[in-house]
């Protein structure tokens, strides 16, 4: 009884994520990121940061904010726009557990509520909302379907943040590949 519940829940989660998606709103989603670099730290829109990611071109306060954290732009947009590869489903089923608890923790040490708390909730509702339109995460696309006014981001770690989507997909494409194995 109590698994069935757990599995009601998952698809409730997943259906809410598709529908929203599917309206095309972005209600609750990021408005401001704060770019934290060590000490340093500064406030921008995620839509400057989103025409970066998208044109490669950088507003006169993105350039100023990113040359006082000493960052790339176009490192910085390589690191945003990478695709990872996920089904969306898989991905919403490994977000649900222990170990994706853990994952979840190990990318909010570098993108987090301003606040810090409920960061796992968050994520995952990104997460899963980044795959659902197309089979793919990016750090701009979590970033933007960040369900908080104000997201945190250690751009120190920026590239750590990748290489933890990156595990994310290996764990839920290693999943995938028992379940189909298990199907035949």
């Amino acid at each position: 009884m109590r698994s069935l519940f757990s599995s009601l829940r998952r698809a409730l989660f997943f259906a809410s994520t598709v529908a929203v998606c599917l309206n095309g709103t972005n209600a609750g989603a990021a408005d401001r990121i704060v770019l934290k670099y060590g000490l340093l730290q500064n406030s921008i829109s995620v839509s400057e940061l989103s025409t970066l990611a998208e044109t490669g071109k950088v507003s006169d306060s993105l350039e100023t904010s990113l040359n006082r954290l000493q960052q790339n732009p176009q490192d910085i947009r390589r690191t945003l726009t990478q695709p990872v590869n996920v089904n969306p489903i898989l991905l919403d089923r490994v977000l649900n557990s222990p170990a994706g608890d853990l994952i979840l923790d190990q990318i909010g040490q570098v993108v987090s509520t301003s606040s810090n708390r409920a960061n796992r909730q968050a994520l995952r509702s990104a997460l899963v909302l980044s795959a659902t339109r197309d089979g793919q995460i990016s750090l701009i696309e979590v970033i933007e379907n960040y369900p908080s006014p104000e997201v945190q981001v250690d751009a120190k770690r920026l590239a750590d943040a990748y290489l933890q989507l990156q595990r994310l997909r290996d764990s839920v494409q290693a999943i995938q590949d028992i379940w189909e194995n298990l199907n035949l």
